[in-house]
């Protein structure tokens, strides 16, 4: 065989390869008009974790506030400069997260006036009821034993970059990828005192993938094959934020449980392997060392007996019944507090008793 026919039998076994690659790299990117129905959003580990902790002794009222993108980066060109490079709807997530978590009781304060406007709304109704009939039962607000500050505090484009690829006649094929990272920051906050009782900032990263690949060579005399194929993958900025944020609450939980200052059902149950593993990896982050496989478990702290005292716990007992806060309007026994409104026309009498 001369070289001649062997470069055109090696030339037609790679465009062969090529479209193999082609189309094998069709099929894992779906069609443009496929469509697919809402469904909730997908778990992580990180998510399963959170959902598996110990159960705690009283779940405790937490509030928050806020919880921005402290970051100020946004999208680089082409995108639009006005988009963000990180959701804006951090806190939305971080209330599910203590939710989810078993140990946290969220109590709304990030749209705080819009329900006292409801309230508002309510007393209004209730201050006109007509004689005989029973007036509208509206408790107090809970209050919040914990106030969990933070935000977004960084997101660093371009971390790590890579790729590889070849080229031969014309023929050849290259991919690359992108790391991305975000941090997030926790801190809890005892209201009674104002201390921050414990912080934490975890990192996530973001990890994207590009591949291509080409061909643009002449399979015969004025044949020209040309060929371009290709796909992306990029992990949702939105789905890394909330994994770092339940990861967050995971880790504060944990050494707060550590410290005493959150009361686990039983103390048996710090011993438990989520507990464990996230205490751990606490371990390794401030010593700069990884722990030991058959390394003990990690116990309560030294000063987990001062703190033992001064625990959190919640501001109103949590079984009780909202209907129980009810203040009796009876005018017998002859009332030994009267209380007045705004309205000369409206009085509420209540006893010493039903106060307390």
């Amino acid at each position: 065989m001369s070289s001649a026919d062997f470069s055109k039998c090696l030339l037609r076994g790679v465009s062969v390869l090529c479209m193999a690659v082609y189309l094998s790299a069709c099929g894992t990117v779906p069609a443009s008009n496929v469509k697919s129905n809402a469904k909730l959003s997908p778990v992580s580990r990180i998510t399963l974790d959170l959902v598996q902790l110990p159960k705690p002794k009283d779940k405790i009222a937490v509030a928050v506030y806020a919880f921005r993108d402290q970051t100020g980066q946004f999208k680089p060109s082409p995108d639009s400069s006005y988009s963000t490079s990180v959701t804006q709807g951090a806190a939305s997530m971080l209330v599910k997260a203590l939710n989810d978590s078993g140990w946290y009781t969220p109590v709304e304060r990030e749209g705080l006036q819009n329900l006292l406007t409801e309230r508002k709304i309510v007393r209004a109704i209730e201050s006109t009821t007509e004689k005989g009939k029973p007036a509208i039962n509206l408790p107090g607000l809970m209050p919040a034993s914990l106030i969990i500050e933070g935000g977004v505090i960084a997101y660093e484009s371009n971390v790590r970059t890579g790729g590889k690829g070849a080229n031969y006649l014309g023929i050849g094929a290259n991919d690359s990828y992108r790391i991305d990272q975000v941090t997030v920051n926790l801190r809890m906050v005892d209201i009674r005192s104002g201390q921050v009782l414990d912080t934490v900032s975890v990192t996530k990263t973001i990890y994207s993938y590009q591949f291509n690949s080409s061909i643009y060579a002449f399979v015969s005399y004025q044949r020209l094959l040309q060929e371009e194929a290709g796909f992306t993958t990029n992990e949702p900025a939105q789905l890394a934020v909330r994994e770092a944020i339940e990861s967050a609450v995971i880790h504060l939980t944990a050494q707060g449980v550590r410290d005493r200052l959150l009361t686990l059902e039983s103390d048996e149950d710090i011993n438990a392997p989520v507990i464990q593993a996230y205490l751990k990896e606490t371990q390794e982050s401030v010593r700069g060392v990884p722990t030991p496989e058959n390394a003990p478990n990690i116990g309560f702290t030294e000063r987990s007996a001062k703190n033992q005292l001064s625990a959190v716990r919640p501001l109103m007992p949590q079984a009780a019944d909202p209907t129980s806060l009810k203040i009796s309007t009876s005018l017998s026994p002859p009332p030994e507090k009267t209380v007045y409104g705004d309205d000369s026309s409206f009085s509420m009498s209540a006893t010493q008793e039903t106060l307390r």
